[in-house]
């Protein structure tokens, strides 16, 4: 049994130490320090209660009151800090995603390193260690990697689930489009193969990403392709899988202008899927675009609905438009006339043509075709009549949310280089960032602020770490949390 000894010293002040009795005898078994003053004495004799309830391994029965400084400041060590508010924001956010129900750990702490700084899975790793205080080996994160791949379906359904309980998702518009992802390496494989970059990066292999999203940007699923794979022959994979998976009766997929081809047209109408895609109104043929010109007499808003092979054509006039083609146009004419006065210098240019051996000529059919085309955009659609033209353009308009999820996953997430050979662990890496990037868009939807926004509110609290030299405790000290911060966690429905 362990007691709190006060004695007075021969300096006048008041020594404490933790005593026992043995056969009468008095056995002092450490010495807490001493106190000049009363508030130092309640600080010491605390001390003193804890050192007794911890070496006792038993809470005492009478809890002492709270000391006016928790530690003495001489009988600190700073040990350094955590980001703990970060991590237990976005802990209780997986807890939402039911990403515990995944019974991988490893995973969704590698998914709070990505959101939270990201890197190589080694420096997450050393990440994890130094700022929040989990620790992992490199043997887990090589043994444990590969198996990650069983549970993209169980991801994908939980992410899902989410779109349609917080953002009344119902499968009848799904937004598509895919990037590339380069590698740090010139070593090519049958998955890793350079293509056309989107990253400027022709000579390093990559892979192609197909994602789809909902009206508001929250991604719903994601395919993989080889890096030679050209982005018009990813659509009809990905949709035909994402509608019998989920037994969809209708859906109507929204993709730019690359996707277009008579093939996937007619793919779209087998499967019975609806589309709506950017049309190339520049391949059209002049008599179909004299007649669009004729009939939106460049009113500003005005449409016009043409039936065409690739299903109805609706052609909309901007004046905002307008004025941009324009000063682009000009821009090109007085380049292209430049050349044509010093053709030493000559590369392909647009309003130059070959006009014989080593001779070129300015292009007026070109020219005269562009000018008519000047702030008309072009839509494909198979919708009816039943979709107004206005409908149709703006959920086309809606196809920005992918590329900003494209640049939340290659900026905040850095997605990109990928540093990983091994298909099953490039299969890993990609889904750590689809978790990542549908937690960072479920913030982004709730809170109206960005994703580096957030997370430079929420690392702004800190945990400090302090170590009593006394009792070998250590303290955890959290620094105020300020209104905005506050505020932010209210619209996540989230408490501090």
């Amino acid at each position: 049994m362990y007691h709190i000894r006060t004695t007075k010293t021969a300096s006048g002040s008041t020594a404490v130490q933790v005593v026992r009795y043995q056969d009468r005898k008095k056995i002092i078994v450490v010495h807490i320090g001493s106190a000049h003053d009363t508030n130092e004495l309640v600080d010491l004799k605390s001390i003193a209660a804890s050192w007794i309830e911890k070496a006792a391994q038993q809470p005492s029965l009478f809890k002492a009151s709270l000391p006016s400084r928790l530690v003495p400041l001489d009988k600190c060590r700073y040990l350094g800090f955590r980001y703990g508010l970060a991590y237990e924001t976005l802990q209780k956010l997986f807890l939402i995603f039911k990403f515990h129900l995944l019974k991988a750990p490893l995973l969704v702490d590698l998914v709070a390193a990505r959101i939270i700084e990201p890197g190589s899975k080694l420096q997450s790793l050393k990440f994890l260690a130094e700022c929040l205080g989990i620790n992992y080996s490199r043997r887990d994160l090589y043994r444990q990697l590969p198996a990650f791949l069983t549970l993209q379906q169980p991801v994908e359904a939980s992410v899902l689930s989410i779109a349609r309980k917080e953002f009344c998702f119902d499968f009848s518009f799904v937004f598509y489009d895919v990037t590339t992802l380069y590698f740090e390496s010139f070593q090519s494989d049958e998955l890793r193969k350079p293509g056309f970059s989107k990253d400027n990066k022709a000579q390093q292999p990559q892979i192609v990403i197909g994602l789809l999203v909902n009206a508001d940007g929250f991604p719903v699923a994601y395919h993989l392709f080889e890096g030679n794979t050209f982005e018009g022959h990813t659509l009809i994979p990905v949709i035909s899988a994402f509608k019998h998976k989920h037994n969809i009766k209708t859906l109507t997929v929204v993709a730019d202008a690359a996707m277009i081809s008579l093939s996937n047209i007619q793919a779209l109408k087998q499967d019975q899927l609806h589309y709506i895609v950017g049309a190339r109104t520049g391949n059209l043929s002049r008599t179909l675009i004299e007649t669009v010109n004729a009939a939106l007499h460049r009113q500003d808003g005005a449409t016009v609905r043409t039936q065409t092979e690739y299903g109805d054509l609706i052609c909309e006039f901007s004046a905002k438009r307008f004025a941009k083609d324009k000063r682009e146009m000009e821009k090109q004419i007085k380049k292209a006339e430049g050349l044509l006065q010093d053709p030493s210098g000559m590369k392909r240019t647009k309003f130059v043509k070959i006009k014989g051996r080593a001779a070129y000529e300015f292009n007026n059919d070109l020219m005269g075709k562009t000018k008519l085309l000047l702030g008309i955009k072009g839509y494909y659609t198979n919708l009816g009549p039943e979709i107004s033209e206005s409908e149709v353009i703006q959920n086309y308009h809606n196809l920005w949310h992918v590329e900003l999820a494209f640049r939340i996953a290659k900026s905040d997430l850095q997605m990109r280089p990928i540093y990983h050979f091994k298909q099953q662990t490039i299969n890993a890496h990609i889904l750590i960032c689809f978790m990542a990037l549908a937690v960072c868009k479920y913030m982004e939807l709730k809170t109206g602020q960005s994703t580096r926004h957030t997370i430079r509110l929420l690392k702004g609290v800190t945990d400090a770490r302090l170590l009593n030299t006394l009792t070998g405790e250590e303290v955890t000290l959290r620094c105020e949390i300020q209104e905005e911060t506050k505020q932010l966690l209210s619209k996540l429905n989230l408490w501090y």
